[in-house]
């Protein structure tokens, strides 16, 4: 990234899922190291041992008492059955009472159940949503730490998706997914173990039907899976299309591409229906065949109890006890294999969070020395080598000399290295070779936050947040009064704009600031810049989005602003500067030419050339 033309260009939405960073279906995505993730998660999760067991003693707790419950109310039908009998016999009659104790029994028992269920149900919420909140709280610090050459090969949409989407997924996907595999798992052994308690035959019998069930699942989903994928890739172009279409509509419109635009739509939708209509229906069949499959064990339960009942080994209250259980049985089975295909994206969320709090950070702060209150603005560049990547230098051997009070305007094509001295300066990066020193003192050797309180800022790309205006404007000294606010803005010739407002300063602006212009923008962060009144300016292409009747002012307030304070300004249109105390003309990271306006035109080099080349395609 050698300059600020290139620094600007992102990828548009990238890292984000097809439904982009706010939500709903993106690609399924698997983890490229699913054991290794699920370890850290459990690692992660270990933080919160004492909660996580009390969520499973419950879970235990009403999953076992949900088991138990079948074989008592068995009990409660052998009575009522046997004293029919007996009544019609005319060798007894219902005991009422004892039927009446074991139902009152068994519903405490399902009130205890379900009462442990909503206690691990609580208890798991909040595991997982402090789970989401420790990592969005571990993510956002990380981004304090990280350096911006992260920021500037990643796309911002994929850092979002982070934080929104991949935590999101797996707090939803944890909560449901932990809580049901426990529930499941015991379910599974516990009815295992209550239908052997009844019949060990019918059991047999049962499990049987065990792995026909397993294999018509795993069939299922094997080759219902690819259509699912198909499903969300589709989905994702479909989504891509749609989006890109409105945010380009005018563009659109323009070049009357609607037709064009509207075949693509087509063609893509019509193979997301091809796929859907498949996925859907594959997974809407799993329920009634796996129902068949599950009629096949009642039919199996009902033919060889009804023999052990006629044999007298069975009652029918443990009948009825044991089909109630076959039901349960199938059901935590279903629920396993809806966890395991859960786990991949909740695997892959995780991953994505934990690349990104492993990521290198910036070099930690070794502050030696501290730089003195009062700045004057001596800036020295002494012999400074630097390169994105070491092998291909952007800055190769760059000196100059600086003293308070002066205005330098550096100028040269793209590329040569304009921005990445500011960024330097800054500490946005560390040289390579050489020294950058301020008032004397190496900025290595102090603080980033001690360093950057002596600049003020104003970029080409404008910065403002959702806020009022005069909030916008005080983000460069928080403590201003209003007064202080009204005069920079003033300063910066934005005043009249804002009275004129419905609101005024306190006129809200919404997400993007849509409903001011651009130059408007560029005001508000010249005000900004202006209230913070720091010792050193930095101006990269600070009038680019004004007119020129508006620039004239500008350059005016920038002169009062820039009067006894060391500047920078990074300018492409040459006229800005001719005011400056030295103009350096950058190629290739050196310096080829240094001068006032007049001296370098005088000597008809680089700059002169860059100068008239101006001019001249004005006048064309």
């Amino acid at each position: 990234m050698p300059d600020n033309e290139t620094s600007r260009k992102r990828p548009v939405g990238g890292g984000r899922g097809p439904m982009g960073p706010t939500g709903g279906m993106g690609n399924v995505e698997k983890a490229k190291d699913f054991r290794g993730t699920i370890k850290k998660l459990i690692n992660y999760i270990g933080r919160y041992k004492i909660a996580l067991a009390i969520m499973v003693v419950f879970a235990i707790a009403s999953t076992v008492f949900n088991v138990i419950g079948p074989k008592i109310l068995g009990t409660a039908t052998t009575d009522l059955f046997n004293g029919l009998v007996a009544q019609v016999e005319g060798t007894g009659s219902i005991d009422y009472g004892s039927i009446e104790r074991t139902l009152l029994f068994l519903l405490g028992l399902y009130l205890i159940a379900a009462a442990c269920s909503f206690v691990q149900g609580w208890v798991m919420a909040g595991i997982s949503q402090r789970l989401a909140f420790m990592m969005r709280k571990e993510i956002s610090e990380k981004i304090d730490r990280m350096p911006l050459k992260y920021f500037e090969g990643k796309p911002i949409g994929d850092v979002l998706s982070r934080i929104t989407n991949d935590v999101d997924t797996l707090g939803q996907s944890l909560n449901q997914s932990v809580t049901q595999l426990i529930t499941s798992v015991v379910t599974i052994i516990g009815v295992t173990v209550m239908m052997f308690t009844i019949s060990w035959i019918l059991t047999l019998v049962v499990l049987i039907i065990l792995p026909i069930s397993a294999g018509v699942i795993a069939l299922l989903f094997r080759f219902s899976q690819k259509y699912f994928k198909a499903q969300q890739e589709y989905l994702g172009a479909v989504d891509g299309q749609v989006e890109e279409t409105f945010s380009g509509y005018e563009v659109v419109r323009a070049f009357n591409r609607e037709d064009a635009s509207l075949e693509t739509f087509n063609v893509t939708n019509d193979k997301l229906y091809e796929s859907a209509w498949k996925s859907q229906f594959i997974s809407g069949a799993m329920q009634p065949i796996m129902k068949f499959v599950g009629n096949l064990g009642y039919v199996g339960v009902v033919v060889f109890g009804a023999m052990l009942a006629v044999k007298g080994t069975i009652t029918v209250g443990d009948i009825q006890a044991f089909i109630q259980y076959v039901q349960n049985f199938t059901q935590p089975i279903m629920q396993l294999a809806q966890v395991s295909n859960s786990l991949q994206p909740m695997a892959a969320a995780a991953e994505r969070v934990f690349t990104f709090l492993a990521e290198p950070e910036e070099s930690a702060d070794t502050p030696t020395m501290q730089l003195p209150e009062a700045i004057s603005g001596h800036v020295d560049f002494e012999h400074v080598r630097f390169g994105y990547d070491p092998a291909e230098p952007v800055i190769k051997d760059f000196s100059c000399n600086v003293r308070p009070g002066q205005t330098i305007a550096i100028v040269g094509p793209t590329g040569a290295g304009k921005t990445t001295l500011v960024k330097l300066l800054m500490r946005f990066y560390d040289v390579d070779d050489g020294s950058i020193s301020v008032e004397g003192t190496d900025i290595r050797t102090v603080s980033r936050g001690d360093l950057r309180r002596c600049f003020a800022m104003v970029l080409q790309d404008t910065w403002v947040y959702k806020a009022s205006i005069a909030d916008n404007i005080r983000y460069g000294r928080l403590d201003a009064t209003d007064e202080e606010v009204h005069a920079a803005a003033d300063a910066a010739y934005v005043d009249h704009f804002i009275q004129t407002l419905p609101d005024g300063y306190a006129t809200e602006l919404n997400e993007d600031a849509s409903n001011i212009s651009q130059g408007q923008k560029q005001l508000l962060t010249i005000a900004r810049a202006i209230l913070a009144d720091r010792p050193i300016l930095i101006l990269d292409e600070a009038t680019s989005n004004v007119d020129t009747r508006t620039e004239e002012r500008i350059q005016k307030a920038m002169d009062n602003l820039m009067s006894n304070r060391t500047s920078f300004v990074i300018a492409h249109r040459l006229s800005t500067i001719r005011n400056a105390d030295r103009i350096l003309v950058i190629e290739q990271g050196d310096i080829v030419e240094t001068g006032t306006h007049d001296e370098l035109l005088a000597r008809n080099g680089a700059y002169a050339r860059l100068y008239n080349s101006q001019f001249e395609m004005a006048g064309d």
